[in-house]
């Protein structure tokens, strides 16, 4: 992407038949950074510009990081600019913590599908 003469490059982009939208992935190395929010935002509106075809709905974004920080994501409200942040292993843990981490994230998911279930009742 070319944007006020400066190049920008988004590291993956797919388009999700299901969903009718472009959904851009940029994999950082290291902690979760308020900034990526802001570049995130930039590629998804340069998408939906030049790249949402008609009957499409808007691109969604995806940060992928080695690390957290969820306290920032949570602060940013990433959910509201249609951005996702996931952590990714560079290197398989062993398996107690990668069992561990398994467990964790079911009981999160969990967690979240109540709260959605009680706040719609």
């Amino acid at each position: 992407m070319i944007i006020d003469g400066e190049d920008f490059y988004l590291d993956l982009l797919f388009y999700h038949r299901r969903l009718h939208r472009l959904i851009a992935i940029d994999l950082k190395l290291g902690r979760f950074k308020a900034k990526y929010k802001g570049q995130m935002e930039l590629y998804l509106r340069w998408l939906e510009q030049n790249e949402m075809e008609p009957g499409e709905e808007t691109p969604l974004g995806l940060l992928l990081c080695t690390e957290g920080g969820e306290e920032q994501i949570e602060l940013l409200q990433l959910d509201k600019s249609g951005i996702k942040v996931a952590q990714y292993m560079t290197e398989l843990p062993p398996r107690e913590v990668l069992l561990r981490q398994i467990q964790k994230s079911l009981e999160s998911a969990k967690l979240r599908i109540e709260n959605k279930i009680n706040a719609e009742e």
